[in-house]
């Protein structure tokens, strides 16, 4: 949101923010637009009586609204107030996607019974975004009925920081054996969903063939796998060659990106995969999964390599890559910043969602 409501003011476009945060939270207090928190929602599906006031209150004042995510209550408070006086929008964020049927079934059932309410919601929207085209064409296989307008709206993140020798010194102070060796970097949540253990089998079957090259997983650990991969390296005889940083932030972060090999998510789903866009910004080619949703995007434009999401799809990717020669990976990263700045920028995004209130309020 941040990134976005920049690009917003870069394009001309006034906007405030409505949330269910806590208004003391410190993550709140450095934005450059409005923030109006109305405090921690009650129960699992977020009911507040103090947000449904605001919005039917205020929502005049805008040329419309855009709901961000589906399935609790802020999205049905922002259409009952905004339908017949404002236009709205619906931004999914990959909630559609028909893998959180096939592995939760029982998640999926439950929502069954949110989905009367939350098809209007979407039957009703001027339109339902999506941030990839197969995003768009996976969504309607996850739920019935399945009717609305849609729209696939480019999506990215904002400018990065200007490559800076700061940024490589904060990494290298985490990671001081990592100096001086080329490495793969994986930035992202560690958990499950991502691939991790298929990353580190995959890299251990490349390991013995490419001796200079290490791997680092970076991210924060938040379900307990950490430890568990930490073992399955060890058990491989990789673990000195694989770096655990834990969450990378500021500086370090950056100095990750720009300081790889190439990046690397192997994910079973990702709608989108906003640091797949930070790669491409930073100038590093990327070795996803066709799991990734914009990976015909990265395929068609020849900044990276992709490969199904299995044991043997994740060291294609691996030894793909390193067996790449100069010329070929010279014009790979040649190409990446030029695809982010026509793609995944956060302006483009803005724009696009300017135009389609534009040509709402023309009506």
């Amino acid at each position: 949101m941040r990134h976005l409501t920049r690009a917003y003011g870069d394009v001309g476009v006034l906007v405030e923010i409505v949330c269910q945060d806590d208004p003391s939270e410190p993550y709140l207090s450095d934005f450059s637009i409005p923030i109006h928190a109305m405090g921690a929602p009650t129960g699992a599906y977020g009911y507040s009586r103090q947000l449904l006031a605001w919005l039917r209150q205020n929502v005049t004042r805008f040329d419309g609204v855009v709901i961000n995510g589906i399935w609790t209550y802020h999205g049905l408070a922002a259409a009952i107030a905004a339908k017949g006086r404002v236009p709205y929008l619906v931004l999914t964020h990959g909630m559609l996607d028909p893998w959180f049927k096939r592995h939760y079934p029982l998640k999926h059932l439950k929502k069954y019974f949110y989905w009367p309410v939350q098809y209007w919601i979407l039957r009703h929207a001027e339109t339902v975004m999506f941030t990839s085209t197969l995003e768009r064409d996976l969504a309607p296989q996850s739920f019935w009925p399945n009717h609305w307008k849609s729209f696939v709206v480019p999506y990215g993140t904002g400018d990065t920081p200007p490559n800076s020798k700061a940024q490589s010194d904060a990494l290298y102070s985490k990671l001081p054996l990592l100096h001086g060796r080329p490495y793969v970097l994986f930035l992202s949540r560690i958990h499950e969903k991502k691939g991790c253990d298929l990353l580190i089998e995959a890299f251990a079957r490349v390991a013995p063939v490419h001796p200079d090259v290490d791997l680092v997983i970076a991210g924060p650990d938040q379900v307990g796998l950490q430890s568990k991969l930490q073992r399955l390296a060890a058990d491989l005889g990789i673990e000195r060659r694989v770096h655990w940083p834990g969450l990378l932030t500021g500086d370090a972060k950056w100095g990750a990106l720009r300081g790889c090999d190439a990046f690397i998510l192997p994910s079973h789903q990702e709608n989108f995969g906003v640091v797949v866009a930070e790669a491409l910004a930073c100038g590093r080619p990327v070795l996803i999964s066709n799991q990734v949703n914009i990976w015909p995007d990265i395929e068609q434009e020849g900044v990276g390599l992709v490969a199904p999401d299995t044991l043997a799809g994740t060291e294609d990717l691996l030894s793909g890559w390193l067996a790449l020669g100069d010329g070929k990976r010279s014009a790979m990263i040649a190409r990446t910043t030029e695809v982010f700045r026509k793609r995944y920028s956060m302006r483009s995004g803005a724009v696009a969602i300017k135009g389609l209130f534009e040509q709402l309020n023309r009506k």
